[in-house]
């Protein structure tokens, strides 16, 4: 017979004692679990109530969305694991390297995530009934379980967008249970639910942290660091069930382990799957490679990290027909997702110190032995100091270290922006982040400049590294490069009221300055900016650099205080000259000296337009410029006087686009001087079109010959094997690929990118140079690609292409942005370029 001290014979009684009256979900929200969707902040009541009867659960509300709703965890385990959960999480960090000393506990801990994305809303509703019979104190098995582990339980991770969804099809659903498809609870309008407030996908920010839910997370998985993570989606409704392990490509830094552990898990899975005559599928579609999804981001964190899908989505509701006939209900995907949980707690609870070994090893030899085939990456400190102040505080952000590197010389390395080896030196501006730290693997993954590609079948882009998407100069070294001392950011000088100046002076380079520029002209005062280098009191200046001048703001109260203390807010070291009168380039008088009027700004959304792309608008816009903005409806674009608008701005478009109405409206409003900026698929509105400029080739000829070849290879792939077909699709599509840009610095759309922009394409769009136009972006030559995967039907053809271009119309002008400059809000260079379009432009 087992024997049992008495101190946990004192606590086993006091914690029987203690024990309130916990209801079931049923008995507390007053229906079953699957009759209908519980509103999220009934979920927080139901898990307030646990917390409340039982000492072993502990709730935490680590943030809030954008709509106010609080997010929260859930922590459990036994009684004996919560007297000490402050050792264990600190003990977890020692074994990681993140903190100093030698754990005295040996407990793992299982962080679980659900509904990630808001319509795929059985998640919550699993959490709940998982989490009912995790706190259950008269529940054995999970009693057993939590002696061997730390759970975490984040029930909802986008509350906004599960709400939103929610409450729709509350709203909208029969009360007798309707499961054909056509029935308007199947059909969720635009933007759906998927996404959070700004219609980011959160699943897709786990890495950037650009999202306010996201941050507040990461900061909390950064304080634990689990050894396991699950992620709980739903997939279409005509898909059974997916659970790991993974499909390919698998990235080359997953440990035998991890794959190890994820097909334990898997079968311990399918055996209750199996008992229950339920169907599922592994190792297909659901890959690991992307940095930053729920099961990605936690594997190069040294965690094993897990997607599971249940069939369903927001498009089954509580109950639809799938392709042979059967219902699928939301009582139906409760079980899915709940018997997966069991599941995991499970296997967790049986390979707990497998678990615990096995991360130890992971991030000690990692920071001993890097297996990456870079060993440490050098940042210009000097290239953009405004970029390169972002790119640290995303690394602060995911606890990766860097250092000052200090003097040296005679060092090589593979050079980001001409993507060949070369030699270079350090001084002690740069920047080194070597791979022999705790955060190894994650540092390896930001920064590779190729990964590698087992199949290139991906569920997601192919190449994201960070020296591309924030435009500084960087370099990776294959050998060892420690950093000479720690890193002391330069500290901000604050700007100080004094004589005024003829001028006051600011760069221009990144979003930060923009950001700056909006601030100053929401209080009305007067900027400009040169179209010609210029150079006064012995300093040279590019064009675009800024210019708030005396004359001109005599009406501002306060002026010199407001400048300095708006350019304090933002970090902005501001410059002065004495006198408009140049040593080189055009007087401050000169007609070449452009007044920034305050632009009028619209933003077209709705049915027909890219939801995603219309957010990261709409985010940049709100969160990071902080500049007033119009939501505008496509469908709606035909009845709106457009003339209270400067700038209209198109993100990316699907289906027929618009209406001749709102066609007809939009093109009389640029030849009378509007500015609209067309962003990816809605360039489709005008490419090939009778009184435009846009073309997908130069020439007839050209296009004859790309047809007849494409007519050939068309008769070689018709003879393809029948499952060759998703493959060859591919090939004429891009997934991330990255690409050189040369801008033209003399148009207002180069200015501050030094001359070149990097672009992460995703579309096949290729259009001619501009034959009426400025062709400020151009993709100048095949040797312009750089990394990522682009099919071999179209790498061919991407060289000597527009990218960005201006074609006027009238008195005003058409923007092209053939891809998506902020994809996904981490793509930090292109947001400079989209200020030039919006701001500079035109004036």
């Amino acid at each position: 017979m087992k024997k049992y001290s008495f101190l946990f014979l004192l606590i086993a009684f006091s914690w029987g004692v203690a024990f309130g009256q916990i209801q079931t979900p049923e008995q507390f929200l007053g229906y079953k679990p699957g009759d209908r969707f519980t509103p999220h902040h009934r979920m927080v009541d139901y898990f307030e109530h646990v917390a409340a009867n039982n000492p072993n659960v502990k709730l935490i509300q680590y943030g809030e969305t954008n709509e106010k709703r609080p997010l929260i965890l859930a922590i459990l385990s036994s009684a004996e694991n919560m007297a000490q959960l402050e050792q264990i999480r600190m003990d977890n960090l020692k074994r990681a390297g993140l903190m100093e000393g030698t754990p005295s506990t040996a407990i793992p801990i299982n962080w679980m995530s659900f509904n990630v994305h808001g319509n795929e809303s059985v998640g919550m509703e699993a959490a709940i009934s998982a989490f009912h019979t995790l706190a259950d104190p008269n529940n054995q098995k999970s009693l057993e379980w939590l002696k061997n582990q730390v759970i975490i339980i984040d029930p909802a991770i986008n509350p906004d967008g599960r709400d939103r969804y929610a409450m729709w099809y509350n709203q909208k659903m029969n009360t007798t249970l309707q499961p054909d498809l056509q029935s308007v609870e199947h059909n969720e309008p635009w933007p759906g639910g998927r996404a959070n407030h700004y219609l980011f996908d959160l699943n897709r920010d786990w890495a950037w942290q650009v999202q306010v839910e996201s941050r507040a997370r990461l900061k909390m998985y950064q304080q634990w660091m689990p050894q396991l993570h699950l992620d709980f989606h739903e997939q279409g409704i005509n898909n059974p069930f997916y659970m790991a392990p993974a499909a390919e490509p698998l990235h080359e830094q997953l440990t035998e382990w991890q794959h190890e552990f994820q097909d334990i898990f898997g079968k311990n899975t399918a055996k209750y799957f199996d008992e229950m005559g339920r169907f599922y599928f592994t190792k297909e579609r659901f890959d690991l490679l992307y940095p930053s999804y729920g099961d990605t981001y936690p594997m190069y964190n040294g965690a094993i990290g897990m997607t599971i899908e249940q069939g369903g989505g927001g498009r089954a509701g509580r109950g639809g027909f799938n392709a042979i006939g059967d219902t699928v209900t939301l009582s139906y995907r409760i079980e899915g997702h709940y018997t997966a949980a069991m599941s995991a707690a499970e296997v967790t609870s049986a390979n707990a110190d497998r678990l615990l070994e096995e991360y130890s090893k992971y991030f000690q030899e990692n920071s001993s032995n890097p297996k990456g085939k870079y060993k440490s990456f050098v940042i210009k400190g000097d290239s953009n100091p405004a970029q390169v102040s972002k790119l640290l505080a995303l690394l602060d952000k995911n606890g990766i270290r860097y250092g000052r590197a200090g003097n040296r010389s005679g060092l090589r390395g593979f050079e980001y922006q001409s993507g060949k080896n070369t030699s270079f030196s350090t001084t002690e501006e740069d920047i080194v982040v070597s791979a022999y730290q705790p955060k190894a693997v994650l540092a390896q993954v930001f920064f590779e400049p190729n990964p590698q590609l087992n199949d290139s079948i991906t569920y997601d882009i192919t190449s994201w590294a960070l020296p591309y998407a924030y435009n500084v100069a960087a370099y990776a070294l294959e050998s060892r490069l420690d950093p000479a001392g720690a890193y002391e950011k330069e500290a901000f000088s604050q700007n100080a009221v004094g004589k005024t100046p003829v001028a006051y002076i600011a760069a221009w380079k990144g979003t930060r300055d923009a950001a700056f520029l909006a601030a100053l002209l929401k209080q009305g005062i007067r900027v400009k900016y040169p179209e010609f280098p210029f150079k006064t009191e012995g300093k040279s200046y590019p064009a675009g650099t800024l210019l708030i001048t005396k004359g001109g703001n005599e009406y501002v109260p306060d002026f010199d205080k407001k400048v300095t203390e708006i350019a304090n807010q933002f970090g902005i070291q501001l410059e002065t000259t004495m006198t408009g009168y140049m040593e080189e380039g055009k007087d401050f008088g000169s007609p070449n000296i452009r007044v920034i009027q305050a632009p009028k700004v619209a933003l077209v959304g709705g049915e027909g337009t890219s939801s995603l792309n219309y957010g990261e608008i709409w985010h940049f816009f709100e969160q990071e410029l902080d500049y007033p903005l119009v939501n505008l409806e496509m469908g709606n674009l035909g009845r709106y006087d457009l003339s209270d608008y400067d700038v209209l701005i198109l993100p990316s478009t699907w289906g027929g686009g618009l209406n001749k109405a709102a066609e007809e409206k939009v093109l009389d409003w640029v030849r009378s001087g509007g500015k609209l900026i067309a962003i990816d698929g809605a360039l489709n509105l005008f490419a090939n079109k009778e009184g435009f400029d846009l073309r997908t080739y130069d020439t007839e000829e050209e296009k004859k010959a790309a047809e007849k070849a494409a007519e050939t290879l068309a008769k070689v792939e018709r003879l393809a094997p029948y499952q060759e077909g998703e493959r060859l699709a591919i090939a004429g599509g891009a997934a991330g690929a990255i690409y050189q840009v040369d801008m033209d610095e003399t148009h207002p759309l180069g200015y501050g990118t030094g001359g070149k922009y990097y672009i992460l394409k995703n579309n096949s769009s290729k259009f001619a140079y501009l034959t009426n136009g400025v062709n400020a972006g151009k993709i100048s030559s095949t040797d312009s690609y750089r990394t990522g995967y682009i099919g071999y039907k179209i790498k061919s053809q991407m060289g000597e292409t527009m990218a960005i271009g201006v074609e006027p119309k009238g008195r005003g002008e058409l923007v092209y942005f053939v891809d998506n400059p902020i994809f996904r809000g981490f793509w930090e260079s292109g947001k400079l370029v989209l200020s030039n379009a919006i701001f500079l432009v035109g004036q």
